[in-house]
């Protein structure tokens, strides 16, 4: 929604969580961002960020840039924007799978602990702006959140480093890394843009509007540029032997510490306000001062009031009162709210970990899981024109009332159904995994490699009803049921008309192959384990078997180095990143020979059989225990395309709305409230995630179904919400006249200081 404009003043400089911080961070344009506010309106939006009455104290004027109205300064202020983004959302990429492959945990503490941090990075400006207002000024609490955010990211990225201390370690510097930067990168979001719009002068209205358009371009850069090349530096980059998270964190680490080093620089340039207070504090004690002045009033003798804010009126006055009912009309309107950031920010865990479980091989170029997080900002840049160009004048061509509070509700639709094509793709997926195992079950296969058809049985189990060819491609596993945590099984082989019998013990929830191979002559059998599960993030696993006679000893690439005794001896399972191996090496005790595997794929496990070597080639068997990711990355594109537009009409719409509904003093309270509409949306992910572990594709249909409740409540209170012109109603307040004093006699709080 445009906000009608009133003269000729400045947009509102909107704080950054309405584009890339709110929460995603796109570029929005002045239409979008509060065109017709005063300069109050202004600076309200940094949670209470209001100027001071009157001129700016007396300073001396800040050079200007290239002989134009735009003060020096901003050009650091910009490139200190654009250096912390990238900080911040380069940490956020890859923190998801930081979690899961270098701490081990499982997918839902792993996505409990990233909304948790995201939860708090929106708790946190509150104290900011209180800082900010109250206390230190925007300048002071910029410098001093930035020196504790570049601390949290020293050690968050030393904290990474795998050689260092144990895991609990990692653990500790990890977690207070991460509480550090949500206070930092919290506490200054409310003030940077505001403080941005302090260094200009009263008459540059027009230079003012431009520098948040650069502003929120410099934030959509730093977003749309580390969400792509962060990734890259975790997962093509190794250190210490694995992926090297500490070079990823390292990086926006040292882009922080160039943030507050650029930001320090043009310290000598800045216009600084001094703190004027803050209005969020005024609302909050106004309101609790009504609610405690009506519970000691519930006397049947005391008359009523026509609203329960007007129970304030003893301390607070008749105009506050009034301004406070007008944004708690809004606030009222933003408790649906939550459920849309919840299924929102789930693109940088529960989304990211399904492109774990996908085919990343778009030919031309193999992109990491955690990449796709870079579809948002690039996407809501095309968005945005398309929408306001485009799709909304056509609506109001073809005269639809498409009214804002519609337009949040188709918003909320368009991220109901991108979940609901998320679990259609997780039940896709899900077909090339392994079976979930209950107690008292098992899997197992067999394997032939010798020469002639083998007949398995198992005593008392009827499995395998027909022989097993010689390298037979391995059929799906069976099922064994045991008789409890684990069994003593009797294994009866027939080959060439003689019979065999061997004794393994089976445990339950574990996954065997009997590998039958002839050795000195002789038929045997040996019982290995196999993966219970697909290995993670996309890696292949692959293990060997040595048919030989003699030992050998393979080189798989310049790091992987394998030992495997004759007679069919087994190797563990070595995980590798997806790619062709041809270049590996076979040693024996007769020379050196080429080790050609080929393709190991995303997400398969294969058993390699060395079974001779002929000419100077290495002869093997290559069969597929778990079979390959056959679902393509590229089937993501739609739910991203689908969050992305309702994000466009939701967030963007909602926020122009809800600040067309309050009165100009009132606009930073409604950013608090915003805000924390997200970090509820955050809180109520990590509860679901830990208090109730269900199938993921039943999660994703659980936030499809709960969204889709949740826009039929918010359409049914939006139809009975009444838009109003704050200025009007600030002058019916001024002219009602007030209730009869008599109502104050005999009230608990009559002595209250006024």
């Amino acid at each position: 929604m445009e906000i009608p404009p009133s003269g000729d003043t400045p947009p509102t400089p909107l704080c950054e969580s309405l584009h890339r911080d709110f929460p995603a961070g796109k570029h929005v344009p002045p239409s979008h961002t509060g065109k017709g506010m005063t300069q109050p309106q202004l600076q309200a939006s940094g949670l209470g960020d209001d100027p001071p009455k009157g001129d700016f104290p007396l300073q001396k004027k800040s050079p200007k840039l290239c002989g134009s109205n735009y003060p020096l300064s901003i050009a650091f202020i910009v490139v200190n924007e654009f250096c912390e983004r990238f900080s911040y959302y380069g940490m956020r990429a890859v923190l998801t799978l930081y979690f899961l492959s270098f701490f081990h945990w499982d997918e839902n503490l792993s996505t409990a602990v990233y909304h948790a941090f995201s939860a708090l990075c929106y708790f946190t400006p509150v104290i900011g702006a209180i800082m900010a207002d109250s206390w230190l000024g925007k300048y002071k609490t910029i410098i001093y959140l930035s020196i504790v955010y570049v601390v949290g990211h020293l050690i968050k990225s030393v904290g990474a480093i795998p050689s260092l201390g144990n895991q609990a370690v990692h653990v500790v510097l990890s977690m207070v890394g991460l509480f550090l930067i949500a206070l930092g990168t919290g506490g200054i979001k409310p003030c940077v843009s505001a403080f941005g719009g302090d260094q200009f002068e009263e008459e540059h209205t027009s230079e003012r509007s431009k520098f948040f358009s650069i502003f929120y371009l410099s934030i959509n850069a730093g977003s749309l540029i580390s969400t792509f090349v962060t990734p890259v530096l975790r997962g093509d980059v190794k250190c210490f032997g694995e992926d090297c998270y500490a070079l990823a964190f390292g990086v926006p680490a040292a882009l922080m510490v160039l943030a507050l080093v650029v930001f320090i620089a043009g310290s000598g340039l800045y216009r600084k306000t001094p703190p004027q207070g803050n209005v969020l504090l005024e609302v909050c004690k106004c309101i609790g001062f009504a609610i405690k002045n009506r519970l000691k009033n519930r006397s049947p003798e005391i008359p009523k009031r026509d609203h329960w804010l007007d129970w304030a009126s003893e301390k607070y006055s008749k105009q506050l009162i009034g301004e406070v009912k007008m944004v708690t009309r809004v606030l009222f309107l933003f408790i649906p709210l939550p459920m849309f950031w919840a299924l929102f920010d789930q693109q940088g865990s529960r989304w990211t970990l399904q492109a774990t479980k996908m085919n990343a091989d778009f030919g031309i170029y193999v992109l990491q899981p955690d990449q796709m997080q870079f579809l948002n900002p690039l996407l809501i840049l095309v968005f945005i024109p398309i929408f306001d160009l485009g799709l909304y004048p056509l609506i109001n061509m073809c005269k639809l009332n498409f009214t804002p509070i519609r337009k949040m509700a188709t918003g909320m639709i368009l991220a109901g159904l991108a979940f609901g094509l998320a679990a259609v793709i997780e039940v896709k997926i899900n077909e090339t995994d392994m079976p979930r195992l209950v107690p008292k079950e098992s899997l197992i296969r067999v394997l032939n490699l010798a020469k002639n058809p083998v007949q398995v049985t198992i005593q008392d189990k009827d499995l395998f009803q027909q022989p097993v060819e010689s390298f037979q491609s391995p059929a799906e596993y069976s099922k064994l049921i045991l008789n409890g945590e684990q069994q003593s099984l009797h294994f009866t082989l027939q080959h060439q008309g003689l019979t065999l019998a061997f004794n393994y013990t089976v445990k339950e929830k574990s996954v065997y192959s009997l590998i039958v191979f002839e050795a000195e002559g002789s038929l045997s059998s040996r019982l290995i384990t196999d993966l219970e599960a697909k290995p993670e993030n996309g890696l292949a696993a692959v293990r060997f078997i040595n048919g030989l006679s003699q030992d050998v000893n393979l080189t798989i690439d310049s790091k992987r180095f394998i030992a495997l005794q004759k007679n069919y001896s087994a190797s563990e399972y070595s995980l590798l990143e997806r790619d062709i191996y041809n270049n590996g090496k076979c040693i024996t005790e007769t020379g050196e020979f080429p080790l050609e595997l080929g393709l190991l794929d995303f997400g398969a496990s294969y058993t390699i059989v060395i079974t001779n070597i002929s000419g100077g080639v290495v002869e093997m068997w290559k069969s597929e225990d778990i079979k390959a990711n056959n679902v393509h990355m590229a089937w993501q594109l739609p739910q991203y395309l689908l969050i992305s537009a309702g994000e466009v009409m939701f967030s963007i719409t909602g926020l122009a709305f809800s600040y067309s509904q309050s009165p100009a003093s009132m606009k930073s309270v409604l950013q608090a409230g915003w805000l924390l509409t997200v970090a509820v949306g955050n809180t109520f992910v990590l509860i679901v995630a830990e208090a109730a572990p269900m199938a993921q594709w039943a999660e994703f249909v659980l936030f499809t179904v709960l969204l889709f409740a949740v826009c039929i409540i918010f359409s049914i209170m939006g139809y009975f919400y009444v838009s109003v012109d704050p200025e009007d109603l600030e002058e019916k307040e001024e002219k009602r006249e007030t209730s009869s004093r008599g109502n104050m006699i005999g009230l608990v709080t009559q002595k209250t200081k006024l």
